[in-house]
């Protein structure tokens, strides 16, 4: 039993892209009030985001979680807090300390917690980066990525991504009343929240510095293909897995599909909107070998089947509809 604790939805990382962004979506709809985690102060400037307290600190810190624990009882927990793939690999033992260990941390926590009466749901947002193709020619020949294939991360943080996937698999075996569920996320886009260090991080950078006025230095090549999806697509994705009932998921971890878009084909599309634009290629060989290895598309059937997912947006809406408007708003008024 919970022990008068309050039932609450725990984010961490509500601070970052996704978690603002579940913010905004989860203060739509009724359930428990939500309890945030992050290093870093939340802005105060939305009053209707349902917080109903943040703890400002490290994932890693016994007294955080002490101090919640003593207040608070998730029922559940969406972990976001990492450091994302680019910075990963220049900080290889705190990357570690942050990705595997503290999410191994929170996975005993929940494990501790739950039991069959008081049962804990812990969504994990995993990432493409979990794949590893080759060679840039093998990229080409492959037919969209299905949650099964090509396991072999070529970086730090899809090892680390990969790892908390298996573990909370495992733990899920061993403990009665703990539910582990992952998604893994393509590359996202956001008209509303700044790029904060992905390897895809140059589409939405782009986006951003063209409505800006400012010239951009891609740091990949034109033909470098991933697939993107809208931020509201992607957190729809997420609680759509969050919420539905075990016995229809057939998986632990799924895939979030976008649409496939080159380096080439975003600086057209978005040149239409911002005839201005500026775009200079100064390559990252290790960026652009990074996106290399990733998948340029991925196999949603699983997900589409188990939990209903359903993007708002195609690739033409995702400009048009989604990005454009949005940063417009943003920088133009």
């Amino acid at each position: 039993m919970s022990g008068g604790r309050v039932p609450v939805t725990l984010i961490t990382g509500a601070a970052g892209e996704i978690g603002q962004a579940l913010l905004h979506r989860l203060a739509e709809g009724g359930g428990h009030p939500v309890v945030t985690v992050d290093l870093r102060p939340l802005s105060t400037a939305d009053p209707e985001r349902p917080h109903r307290e943040h703890f400002q600190g490290d994932i890693l810190d016994s007294a955080l979680w002490d101090g919640l624990l003593r207040r608070y009882r998730p029922t559940l927990i969406l972990h976001l807090a990492a450091i994302l793939s680019t910075r990963a690999e220049s900080v290889p033992v705190l990357a570690h300390r942050v990705n595997a260990d503290g999410a191994a941390r929170l996975l005993a926590m929940a494990a501790d917690l739950a039991t069959p009466d008081d049962p804990i749901r812990f969504v994990f947002p995993s990432s493409i980066a979990v794949y590893g193709l080759p060679s840039q020619q093998a990229k080409d020949a492959a037919a969209p990525v299905r949650e099964d294939e090509h396991l072999d991360p070529a970086t730090l943080y899809g090892a680390q991504k990969l790892y908390v996937e298996r573990l909370g698999a495992a733990v899920e075996r061993l403990t009665d009343g703990l539910d582990f569920r992952a998604v893994r996320l393509p590359g996202l886009i956001s008209s509303d929240t700044l790029p904060q260090g992905g390897t895809s991080d140059w589409a939405p950078e782009l986006i951003h510095a063209a409505a800006r006025g400012e010239p951009y230095s891609c740091f990949v090549n034109p033909e470098a293909r991933l697939p993107f999806c809208a931020m509201p697509d992607a957190v729809e994705g997420v609680l759509r897995l969050a919420f539905r009932e075990k016995a229809s998921l057939t998986r632990t971890a799924y895939n979030l599909g976008g649409h496939s878009l080159s380096a080439a084909e975003i600086i057209a599309r978005v040149a239409r909107d911002f005839p201005d634009l500026e775009v200079r290629f100064q390559l990252d060989r290790v960026r652009d070998r990074i996106v290399a290895g990733w998948p340029a598309a991925v196999d949603d059937t699983a997900a589409r089947r188990d939990f209903g997912l359903a993007s708002e947006h195609d690739q033409e809406t995702l400009f048009s509809r989604y990005l454009m408007p949005g940063i417009r708003r943003r920088y133009q008024g």
